[in-house]
């Protein structure tokens, strides 16, 4: 027989429910939604995620393209919810814009997938160019995707650039405080890769919080993510995200 001790507050609610409320609210939040189907686990820790519905574009015709839905069984899918995300919900329920269009997001979005990518391929750029001309066609295969994603990630971090997207002005230390520069290329790994929002890039570089700030290294963003897109921008990627 298991014995359960429950301790009751002055007002007589135990505290047995309260515990029991909170693991609900836990379940709750790993619930997954019914148009998702129950091929998808139910898992609290997975953390914040959004629905969407898989969608990819589908020759119609002779020369023509239609977005059409690939969900399994018909049904729509999630992925966890990133920074940018996080941020657009926020002006959300502020009644404000996003803070970055559809075309800024998909690049910051395919920055982190490319850096995230060739940093779990398991081969040294050092000894790439060495491994390349050796093992089977598949190896060489994969050795060259390597190869142009390292191209990829260079050509973005020299559209990303050298400068800085808040700079401190040039003062003594002691009115300066502890403030330092906040480079284009650490705003971008920060917000994109390490998925650290607009506020924590500022609290890092030891900046206030405020207005101002705020606006400034977000505009800051959205530039640097609409020149590394570039004149025309180059992707691998056919499948569309309805509602992402």
């Amino acid at each position: 027989m298991t014995e359960q001790v429950v301790i009751v507050s002055p007002s007589g609610v135990a505290r047995l429910q309260r515990e029991a409320e909170r693991i609900a609210a836990i379940k709750a939040r790993g619930a997954v939604p019914r148009q998702c189907g129950d091929a998808i686990p139910e898992a609290p820790a997975r953390g914040a995620f959004q629905v969407f519905e898989p969608m990819r574009l589908c020759p119609v015709g002779a020369d023509d393209y239609e977005a059409q839905p690939v969900g399994y069984r018909g049904r729509s899918a999630i992925r966890n919810a990133d920074v940018f995300d996080v941020m657009a919900a926020a002006a959300a329920r502020k009644k404000k814009p996003a803070p970055f269009t559809l075309g800024q997001i998909a690049m910051g979005r395919h920055y982190r997938d490319l850096v995230e990518r060739h940093a779990t391929a398991g081969v040294r750029c050092s000894s790439v160019e060495a491994l390349r001309t050796g093992g089977s066609g598949q190896g060489g295969e994969f050795i060259d995707a390597v190869l142009r994603d390292r191209d990829e990630i260079d050509l973005l971090r020299r559209r990303i650039g050298t400068g800085s997207a808040i700079e401190v002005r040039r003062v003594r230390p002691s009115k300066r405080g502890s403030r330092v520069s906040i480079t284009n290329r650490r705003l971008v790994d920060m917000v994109c890769i390490e998925d650290r929002s607009l506020r924590e890039v500022l609290e890092a570089h030891g900046w206030s919080v405020y207005g101002e700030t705020v606006k400034a290294v977000r505009a800051a963003l959205a530039s640097v993510l609409d020149r590394m897109a570039g004149p025309v921008r180059t992707g691998r990627i056919h499948t569309l995200h309805k509602g992402a």
